[in-house]
């Protein structure tokens, strides 16, 4: 029986509104469709994947030399940089540097770490005021949600819950659905955030060993803005960001934004090299958090060479009908299903099952990572483990009996042919068949590939 928590449970809740289940299909298809567009435009596109996969591949088997050289220049530019083994390192870190300078109003650009350590209700919990700037990450803050997606945090939401939730937290005018009204509405609160705030936090994208430099893309300016007024600024990395050298950063920036959202660039590529002056400071955290023991292994180390575009999800059929908060993960989709059972295989033990294996997200994924191969080595991992439900196991032994058996398989076939088109259809779709809740079966064919080859056989002999 699959529990509260699980992928099954949330994805039933969220295609009950088969409204917004199609809605929410269709605009990140939408998205996925400019990535092919932009992607077409890049003679050598394929080039810049394979490139890319190299460096990171690179950058994974030399990373303690990478994070070293990194922390060494990083250091000789004025920059502070502190290591975190996990996310409760880390946000002590975070809550001791603004304790030590009496921050008590933060503003946060979009970052993956921090929501992956839970560091916005930490901060709260110790009297600090975060406000996350991104718009997409500011509305599911109001709304009390994690992101659903990692690039577009609130694409599960429609404008009318937006206009009526910013009519109920700032009183914008009940009933406001304009998008450039709201987003004026929202642009001028977020001012007086930014204005009274005494602390900036980013992510990072790049990490730069060669320079000891950091990159953070956004396309709304909020990382520079939160950055340039406060005196401190906190930038929270994990150690798989780390790319070898300056040069390097063209090819990823190429292919970051292309594949994200379909864009030749993303509209600031801020680049972070030390603190403004002496009066400011520079602080960086990098944190591992289970990534050395990714890397240790063999079947899922590729998965850390993820740039965090969100292409897998944008074009993963599962995905776009089901969700990103039916994963319960920091990042959900197809990358998510990786790095979620690799935290906890037991609360996240049905994410590889969330795969029809076709092979799309590998298809798109900017660095190559075999993400449909590592899910399906997910599988074996989890029946290893003990985790996979009873009803699949007994489902998947009463295939394999009938698949082991040419004959069995061959008369079971003849049975659906004939019995199928004749059953009342109550009898193939009902609540006992799961299958059947969100699918229709095709026809029925009246003969067997194995009848019709036969037949072609003696035809042609003939």
């Amino acid at each position: 029986m699959a529990s509260a928590t699980s992928h099954p449970k949330k994805a039933a809740a969220f295609v009950k509104d088969l409204d917004r289940a199609h809605w929410h299909d269709r605009a990140l298809w939408f998205v996925r469709a400019k990535r092919d567009k932009a992607a077409k435009t890049i003679p050598e596109w394929e080039e810049l994947r394979e490139c890319a996969s190299q460096i990171k591949m690179y950058a994974m088997t030399h990373l303690g030399e990478m994070l070293t050289q990194f922390e060494e220049q990083a250091q000789a530019r004025g920059i502070q940089v502190h290591w975190a083994k996990d996310a409760a390192e880390h946000n002590q870190i975070v809550l001791d540097l603004l304790q030590m300078n009496d921050v008590k109003k933060v503003v946060k650009s979009k970052s993956m770490l921090t929501e992956e350590c839970h560091l916005n209700p930490y901060l709260e919990r110790h009297d600090i005021e975060v406000v996350d700037t991104d718009l997409g990450e500011w509305i599911v803050q109001l709304r009390e949600e994690p992101p659903s997606h990692i690039v577009m945090p609130a694409i599960h939401t429609k404008r009318e819950e937006i206009g009526e939730l910013f009519h109920e937290k700032i009183g914008t005018k009940k009933g406001a659905t304009d998008p450039q009204y709201l987003t004026e509405a929202a642009r001028q609160e977020l001012r007086q955030k930014f204005l009274s705030a005494e602390a900036g936090i980013t992510g990072v994208n790049f990490a730069i060993a060669e320079s000891g430099g950091i990159v953070v893309c956004t396309n709304e300016g909020n990382a520079d803005l939160g950055t340039s007024l406060p005196k401190l600024h906190i930038a929270c990395m994990g150690i798989e960001k780390i790319i070898p050298r300056v040069k390097d950063l063209g090819v990823f920036l190429r292919l970051l934004a292309r594949s994200a959202t379909g864009q030749p660039i993303t509209t600031y590529s801020t680049h972070f090299h030390g603190p403004r002056d002496q009066d400011c400071q520079m602080h960086i955290v990098l944190v591992d958090n289970g990534r050395s023991e990714l890397l240790a292994s063999d079947d899922f180390r590729r998965s850390l060479n993820c740039i965090r575009c969100g292409a897998c999800m944008n074009t993963c059929p599962v995905y776009r009908r089901s969700g990103g908060h039916s994963y319960n993960n920091t990042v959900p989709g197809p990358i998510g299903s990786i790095l979620g059972p690799a935290s906890d295989p037991a609360k996240h033990s049905t994410l590889p099952y969330a795969c029809s294996l076709c092979g799309s997200c590998s298809d798109v994924c900017p660095v190559k990572i075999n993400i449909h191969e590592q899910l399906y080595t997910w599988r074996s991992k989890i029946v290893l483990k003990g985790l996979l439900p009873t009803s699949k196991r007994l489902s998947m032994k009463f295939a394999s009996a009938v698949l082991l058996r040419p004959w069995l398989y061959q008369f079971a076939g003849k049975m659906a042919r004939f019995w199928l088109p004749k059953l009342p259809r109550f009898l193939a779709y009902n609540k006992l068949n799961k299958w059947g809740w969100q699918r229709e079966l095709p026809d029925a064919p009246k003969k067997s590939f194995r009848e019709m080859y036969r037949q072609r056989q003696k035809t042609q002999g003939k």
